[in-house]
């Protein structure tokens, strides 16, 4: 496994309620209210896809859709705020145009007739302060909800309000939490700041999104695994167990909102399965130990099935791991041959993988049986 990817994981498998949370909608901030028609003014804009374009309630893709705009329709835009970026037909942003109310599309979708204003006042500039390494960024004021990245000491970062939740003792002790201008949330006592003003009302998830147990998680896996056996002749246990270990139970932020569960990057582009891609805030250290942040590109995708599927053309079509498609009825072999391979670099990858194939019964999902 990537040493990137194993920075993005959430949590350690030996975790005993190890859960899979749905995204979490952020709500727009409070000055994203709609303006009064007569007072702004709006530029025009024509959207550029291959296909549909999801509208949104906030700037990312972890938000709720509500509803689409096909390619070649005319918008007006009121102004732009920042969020996750994304890699469009037109170009890859942050920026993301309200469209009216709690609308949103990605700007990477866009073309404008001028230049679109901020719909934000300045954000203010906060600084990490971690003594431990990186602090972890939420989708909410609390540790319960799921990372969605991390900043490293010393990282700024654009704040745009204050709101209370758990009590967390860091550099310093507080329940104060800071929501970052892209709608993720950092514990204050991490963070050194000027004062912020309060995060309006219905803007703070009040609390987490539900989880799926270990069984529930499984299942949902087992149609996108074997659809995987069938079309690459990956085993379905070993995708299986795979995405289990690699995801730990898809919690972790590629997989809760990007439905990545094998940490594949793009590589130049998404591929005929994924449907984008997204660059994520991370952190790399080397081998004397010293870290610093970056930046690293993985594949998106519509639903779950479809990262299990292209996780089978990903081993299918690498001639690395050739010699493992031998033993596509003997799951044993198929993952021994792939982890040789240079699949991943922990020297317990293969105990851990067939660990969790012997756990949970998963050949039972190998269909050649």
């Amino acid at each position: 496994m990537p040493p990137t990817l194993r920075r993005l994981l959430l949590g350690a498998l030996t975790a005993t309620c190890a859960t899979a949370p749905s995204l979490v909608a952020v709500a727009p901030p409070a000055w994203a209210a709609e303006p009064r028609a007569h007072t702004v003014s709006t530029v025009a804009a024509t959207v550029r896809v291959d296909g549909v374009l999801r509208v949104r309630t906030g700037p990312s893709t972890a938000t709720a859709p509500v509803g689409t705009v096909r390619d070649g329709a005319r918008l007006a835009v009121f102004c732009a705020v920042p969020g996750q970026q994304v890699r469009g037909s037109v170009r890859t942003t942050a920026q993301w145009d309200r469209i009216g109310g709690s609308r949103y599309v990605s700007h990477a979708y866009v073309r404008t007739a001028a230049a679109v204003p901020s719909c934000a006042p300045p954000a203010v500039t906060g600084t990490v302060r971690s003594a431990d390494g990186p602090v972890r960024l939420r989708t909410g004021p609390s540790t319960a909800f799921p990372v969605h990245g991390s900043a490293a000491p010393g990282t700024r970062l654009s704040l745009a309000c204050a709101t209370t939740g758990e009590f967390i003792a860091g550099a310093t002790a507080t329940k104060q939490w800071d929501r970052l201008s892209d709608g993720r949330y950092v514990a204050h006592a991490y963070v050194s700041a000027a004062a912020l003003p309060r995060c309006a009302a219905g803007t703070v998830p009040a609390s987490p999104p539900a989880q799926l147990t270990n069984g529930q998680f499984i299942a949902a896996a087992v149609p996108g695994a074997q659809r995987g056996w069938r079309e690459f002749g990956v085993p379905p246990s070993v995708t299986i167990a795979q995405a289990i270990l690699e995801s730990g139970w898809g919690r972790s932020a590629l997989a809760a909102t990007d439905h990545n569960y094998f940490g594949i990057k793009c590589f130049g582009g998404p591929g005929p399965i994924a449907r984008g891609c997204h660059t994520y805030r991370t952190t790399e250290c080397d081998a004397a130990g010293r870290c610093f942040p970056t930046e690293a590109t993985f594949r998106t995708y519509a639903v779950a099935a479809d990262s299990y599927r292209d996780h089978g053309r990903f081993l299918r079509h690498n001639s690395r791991y050739a010699r493992a498609f031998a033993y596509t009825r003997s799951a044993d072999a198929f993952l021994w041959h792939i982890w040789k391979a240079g699949y991943a670099t922990d020297p317990d990858y293969y105990r851990k993988v067939t660990g969790l194939m012997a756990a949970y019964d998963l050949d039972r999902y190998d269909t050649w049986r």
